[in-house]
């Protein structure tokens, strides 16, 4: 009589145990880049790597053209996770159709980069956060088929929010604003620089 009770008592722990396991197969597993993860909770911690496309819009300083076009490239970035809140560091690299002709003078934007923080917070899949940093690119100028390209630094700012689709994907919505430092331009005789906002889609993988 004991030993059914036992075994009955062994039978139904594993079970349990079974249903347990398969109820935390829709979340990915506890990292150790995250700290206080609640049980059952989407996982934003680790590493990750992503594509987006968006459009960019600005103008030049000293003078009249306003590049805008398609934009789109790559990024990848790593996170860390306490609880709610969310902190990591990510770098993209984006090829750039902004282009725009005033009078005989054309500027454009071939390719930018970006090197960022990300500050946020986390209510299960949906992440709403912050986002900041170095800023790098290209800008041209053209006069008359005359050419002139300087690669310039400068700074980041924006914001985003992001949703967990599966343990591994999410996709996210993000506006940057860019602001590549001036350089002295041959050609135009004086100091230019490109500063424009981007708005992008983009979509992640996170391993």
């Amino acid at each position: 009589m004991n030993k059914a009770i036992l075994g009955a008592a062994i039978v139904a722990t594993l079970g349990a145990m079974t249903s347990a396991r398969a109820a935390d197969l829709s979340y990915r597993p506890a990292q150790p880049y995250t700290v206080n993860q609640p049980l059952n909770a989407f996982s934003w911690a680790g590493p990750y790597l992503g594509g987006n496309l968006g459009y960019a819009w600005g103008s030049v300083s000293n003078n009249a053209t306003k590049p805008s076009g398609i934009a789109g490239g790559a990024q990848i970035g790593y996170n860390w996770q306490t609880g709610q809140w969310v902190y990591g560091v990510e770098g993209d690299i984006q090829a750039s159709g902004a282009e725009d002709r005033f009078a005989g003078w054309k500027f454009s934007n071939p390719w930018f980069g970006t090197i960022r923080g990300r500050f946020g917070f986390a209510l299960n899949n949906i992440l709403v956060y912050g986002t900041g940093g170095l800023a790098f690119g290209a800008l041209d100028a053209d006069l008359l088929g005359r050419t002139e390209s300087h690669t310039t630094a400068g700074w980041t700012l924006g914001a985003g929010a992001e949703v967990g689709l599966t343990p591994n994907w999410s996709a996210k919505v993000e506006y940057l604003y860019v602001d590549l430092s001036t350089q002295n331009f041959t050609l135009t005789g004086a100091s230019n620089g490109y500063h424009f906002g981007l708005l992008r889609l983009g979509a992640n993988y996170h391993f």
